[in-house]
């Protein structure tokens, strides 16, 4: 266990050196440019993000992500707006792409890494605050070409701190053996099964997002996309849908005691990143860690933005707990993936989670 928390530190201390290394480059382009602060949340997202998928990634890979990431990117702008001005338009898109990415693991092994660089944006979409925002502060948001700019860099950084993290640190990326798919005997196939149940999940989530949270819907949403995420069978998303509300719950004490201790500014901005940090670290042992950092992490953000973060709180968590639900109902009750036939659809790949 000792052994395992030291590589767990190392490999965190890469992710967050090409976070912060991204975020520094965007601030510099923020004031360069007259850019809204959401073009940082931008960077720390999908450098974030993206880390896990590109640390045992190829040559050809690499240069997939760089190609796929910032148009993905730029392309999420404008859905971020459709779905402001035209909710059930951007959500039925919105659904339809996150449903798309895994769908095309039928494919192969290069679809669905292709797939897991596909959802990254959209993961990104629902943690930057867009229409969570004060309405004061919605005005000027990250363009396209900004978006896109940025997803680059996040590709950049990512590659290479990992690369000067294997040459010249104690650890070298360990990439897991790729194993051939089998063909699966089961109609639809698990990934059509899958790609289904996200989508029944999401569209839901969408509909009592909007209907129950208004402007905070995306709390209901990432939920739902999290806890299925990496289907590997009902008892799996239950079990993720359990961890993430309660590591939601511990987040949201740590949160009302940040919030208690009257933390502003510039130093709520670095408790994030600890904060962040920290989560990373023990994210490999258990997934309720990562939700109670990311939880936490949201809260601090909201704060910097005006929003009363520690009355929101509440909300938040329950936004969380119907999300979890709807995941759980579709994987249950829709077209249900035995576990031994999902272990086989997801490939070499795991999607990444929010």
């Amino acid at each position: 266990m000792t052994a395992k928390l030291i590589r767990n530190a190392y490999e965190a201390a890469l992710t967050m050196t090409a976070v912060l290394l991204c975020w520094a480059v965007a601030l510099a382009l923020e004031d360069a440019a007259g850019l809204h602060t959401d073009v940082l949340v931008l960077a720390v997202a999908l450098t974030l993000t993206l880390a896990a998928s590109q640390r045992t990634a190829d040559v050809r890979r690499r240069l997939t992500a760089l190609v796929v990431l910032p148009v993905t990117a730029g392309v999420s702008v404008f859905l971020g707006r459709l779905i402001a001005s035209h909710y059930a338009i951007g959500a039925a898109v919105f659904t339809a792409g996150i449903s798309l990415a895994i769908w095309i693991r039928r494919y192969g092994t290069a679809a669905t890494k292709a797939g897991t660089l596909l959802t990254l944006p959209l993961v990104a979409l629902l943690v930057v605050p867009g229409p969570a925002l004060p309405r004061e502060a919605q005005s000027g948001l990250v363009t396209w070409f900004w978006s896109a700019l940025i997803g680059a860099l996040a590709c950049g950084f990512v590659w290479l701190v990992q690369g000067v993290g294997d040459r010249f640190g104690p650890w070298r990326a360990q990439p897991a053996p790729e194993q051939a798919p089998r063909r699966s005997r089961l109609h639809p196939r698990p990934s059509t099964r899958m790609a289904l149940q996200m989508a029944a999940g999401i569209a839901t989530a969408f509909a009592l997002g909007h209907l129950l949270f208004d402007d905070h819907w995306p709390w209901v949403v990432l939920t739902a996309y999290v806890a299925a995420s990496g289907n590997r069978g009902r008892t799996d998303v239950l079990r993720k849908g359990a961890e993430r509300l309660a590591g939601a719950t511990l987040g949201t004490l740590l949160a009302a005691g940040v919030a208690a201790a009257g933390l502003s500014g510039h130093a709520s901005v670095a408790l994030m990143f600890a904060v962040l940090t920290v989560a990373l670290w023990l994210r490999p042992l258990n997934y309720a860690y990562w939700a109670a950092g990311l939880t936490c992490a949201l809260s601090l953000l909201l704060g910097y933005f005006g929003q009363d973060a520690q009355n929101l709180l509440p909300t938040r968590l329950e936004g969380i707990a119907v999300g979890a639900v709807l995941s759980v109902a579709s994987a249950w009750w829709l077209l249900p993936v035995p576990r031994r036939r999902a272990a086989a659809a997801r490939l070499a790949v795991r999607p990444s989670e929010g």
